[in-house]
């Protein structure tokens, strides 16, 4: 293609998928794109999860796109608002607010194989034509909610961490919080200081370590910004420092011993800070360490111990209008209820439709679990590339760096298309299998396969999230577009 006539590109999203795939392209000279984004701002699940105490697991200076770096982050791991201030500030300096149309839903999206071309249905009855798609709507989107009877008759306030509402005060209220994920035990402690009574409704004890955490200085972060070198190193260094983790959870030897190293290190840290041993034994995680995803807090556990919290382990029956009933009969009234129940994670892309080759409805072709070759593209569905797709979610180290690898194979992608002449794209049916097929026998002797119940599995037990070994194994596997994977079977006629 000329220049005149480079891929025209469809982008939705603008949290870090989405940004970063537009800055790449820009760096690479394709510019032909618009970024959909539904809310009236960038930052994706960062933007929208406001709740108080909202904050990075990942060290900040790894938490960046190493071609926007960030030497005056105020903290080793950054808050939610800095986070967005950091996705506004690239958005700025890759100029890419033009490319954005902000209110703008996909609702729908076609492949026109006559056309060679995607045609989106978006809100308002609006229509907008792209040669090819990428998706950066993240697996952490869409909040769910608990099927909980009579969750519709409760006459107090509620409201998802998600979707959280500042006008609330907290004051003098008898509060219960559903859920103890990554979310609650952040916004727990904040509301614990507040509100006159606390009810903790927990299903699964999580393990909770210590977050090492602190202020940058006034005089490093100067020394970060004078020498670019130094805030490298601290990249490499804290890569180097989490990415031996994911040996923990690969469920070799090696992995069991380290991982056993950190439960004890744990046991010992939750001992010191909850006296209590029936408290204690509540919180006590019943699952393997590292099978569901393993929490950082320094104010969690503290908050538990307060005179007015109470943590409430028998199961939620139902929902009266004063309350929540327990399997025991109990009813504990509230004046208020917080969501703390994370995200549909599984449900990749929902609620939107995607319809591929022959009519194909790719919530169809998942009907058993989403898959995807390397995370990224999916049989019968050419032109087509997700970021943070199936499979590529972690437990040890920074999605960011995980999505650099997969900006890197699709910009090689469109250059492809590019060099073809805008023959569409799309990845083997046998080599998607294939990849698959080793992903799960991976992911089968993984931590992640020990029976217990979380949001990296689906109704039927696949694990679709996890990437089941090291982040650079698969920078190395996405280090390269092949295109012996694809078929190349139809042509643009633009």
């Amino acid at each position: 293609m000329t220049a005149d006539t480079r891929p025209t590109i469809a982008i939705i999203g603008t949290g870090f998928g989405g940004i970063g795939m537009a800055a790449q392209l820009t760096q690479a000279g394709y510019d032909d794109f618009v970024i959909f984004e539904k809310a009236d701002d960038v930052g994706g699940v960062w933007r929208d999860n406001e709740y108080p105490g909202a904050e990075c697991d990942v060290p900040s200076h790894l938490y960046s796109f190493s071609f926007a770096p960030k030497p005056d982050w105020s903290r080793r791991f950054a808050g939610q608002q800095e986070i967005v201030g950091y996705l506004n500030e690239c958005a700025d300096r890759f100029d890419l607010r033009r490319n954005i149309r902000f209110g703008t839903e996909v609702l729908n999206a076609t492949f026109d194989e006559s056309a060679g071309e995607w045609e989106l249905e978006l809100n308002g009855e609006q229509t907008h034509r792209a040669q090819i798609l990428i998706a950066a709507t993240g697996q952490l989107s869409r909040p769910a909610y608990p099927r909980i009877d009579g969750i519709d008759s409760f006459s107090g306030t509620m409201f998802h961490s998600a979707t959280w509402d500042h006008d609330y005060e907290f004051e003098g209220k008898r509060v219960a919080v559903i859920g103890t994920g990554a979310s609650a035990i952040q916004f727990v402690p904040h509301i614990a200081h507040r509100a006159a009574g606390l009810e903790l409704f927990q299903r699964h004890a999580p393990h909770v370590i210590d977050k090492p955490d602190y202020p940058y200085r006034r005089s490093v972060i100067a020394a970060f910004k004078r020498f670019p070198t130094l805030l490298k190193a601290s990249r490499l260094a804290t890569y180097a420092w989490l990415e031996p983790r994911g040996l923990g959870f690969n469920g070799s030897k090696s992995g069991r011993l380290l991982i056993s190293v950190f439960e004890k290190r744990y046991l010992r840290s939750l001992k010191k800070q909850i006296a209590d041993p029936e408290l204690r034994r509540k919180v006590t995680p019943t699952d393997p360490m590292g099978c569901k995803r393993i929490l950082m807090s320094n104010d969690y556990y503290p908050a538990l111990v307060r005179e007015h919290v109470d943590v409430v382990t028998d199961g939620i029956e139902r929902i009266e209008p004063s309350g929540v009933v327990t399997v025991d009969g109990k009813l504990h009234e509230v004046d208020a209820i917080v969501l703390g129940t994370g995200f549909a994670a599984t449900e990749f892309l929902a609620p939107m439709t995607v319809t591929g080759l022959g009519g194909e409805d790719l919530n169809e072709a998942w009907r058993d679990g989403a898959q995807a070759y390397l995370g990224i593209a999916v049989a019968g569905f050419p032109n087509f590339f997700m970021l943070y797709g199936p499979n590529t979610n972690l437990s040890h180290n920074s999605i960011v760096y995980m999505l650099e690898s997969q900006f890197a194979y699709i910009v090689d992608a469109v250059r492809e298309i590019d060099r073809s002449a805008g023959r569409w794209l799309t990845v083997r049916q046998d080599v998607e299998d294939a990849y698959n097929a080793d992903i799960q026998a991976q992911l089968g002797t993984t931590v992640w396969a020990t029976g217990c119940d979380g949001w990296y599995t689906t109704a039927s037990g696949k694990n679709t999230q996890n990437w089941p070994g090291f982040t650079f194994k698969y920078r190395s596997a996405t280090r390269e577009f092949d295109p012996n994977a694809y078929a190349a079977p139809g042509a643009t006629h633009a």
